[in-house]
């Protein structure tokens, strides 16, 4: 039988992730969860919106699993709140991998995260937990994603790199082999990373090279 899941958010990236789940996985999506504040509607593809702060009145952490169905907004750190809120809830989490992604057998996976189609991973990879890897990306044989990471489509992370917690990875950008990518960087698109990174940084380029006078977490995402 399907495991029940319940998708927090309620936007674009929810409703991708509701296809996904629907017909690409073991799960059924039962629900959405939006704070109360957002609550506006109270269906959404034919499923009920229910409040976030009463979840466990509708479903309790025994129940069901979750999934955190928001993109990078705010450099990952609404979805982290999230997913950090509701695990302290008690609530467990699924992790959706494309079954048009190539994932090598040894390749290590995190807990909420979510792969699409087209992903190449490669041996003794890590994902951390909370990511999401959008179509197309190829990550090389040893390279951690730690926690939080968001990364665009048709990314190009060579091999024994890192990509540093809640760091967003734009789209076509390129990393040299054993790359370290500090944590909260936004690399733009296009970008050619050729050497480690400082943490909260802006890097655009080719080479790519820091934005002077600006933090991470001044681009809205």
């Amino acid at each position: 039988m399907p495991s029940s899941l319940v998708l927090i958010g309620a936007g674009e990236f929810a409703q991708i992730a509701c296809e996904y789940f629907d017909h690409d996985s073991g799960y059924d999506v039962v629900a959405f969860s939006v704070e109360r504040d957002h609550l506006v509607e109270r269906s959404l593809a034919n499923r009920p919106v229910v409040a976030y702060e009463t979840l466990e009145a509708h479903y309790r952490p025994d129940e069901v699993e979750l999934f955190v169905a928001i993109p990078a907004s705010q450099l990952n750190r609404l979805r982290t709140r999230f997913y950090q809120d509701a695990k302290r809830r008690g609530y467990r989490f699924a992790t959706y991998v494309s079954s048009r992604a190539f994932v090598w057998r040894n390749a290590e996976i995190g807990e909420n995260s979510f792969i699409f189609e087209g992903n190449v991973i490669q041996p003794f990879v890590r994902v951390g937990n909370n990511c999401i890897l959008w179509s197309g990306n190829h990550v090389g044989h040893r390279t951690v994603l730690e926690d939080n990471v968001f990364i665009a489509s048709h990314a190009v992370v060579s091999g024994y790199c890192e990509i540093g917690a809640g760091s967003f990875v734009g789209v076509n950008a390129t990393f040299n082999d054993h790359v370290k990518v500090a944590p909260d960087n936004v690399i733009g698109a296009g970008a050619l990373v050729t050497r480690d990174t400082e943490p909260g940084r802006i890097y655009v380029g080719s080479p790519a090279h820091a934005v002077p006078g600006r933090s991470s977490l001044d681009v809205k995402l």
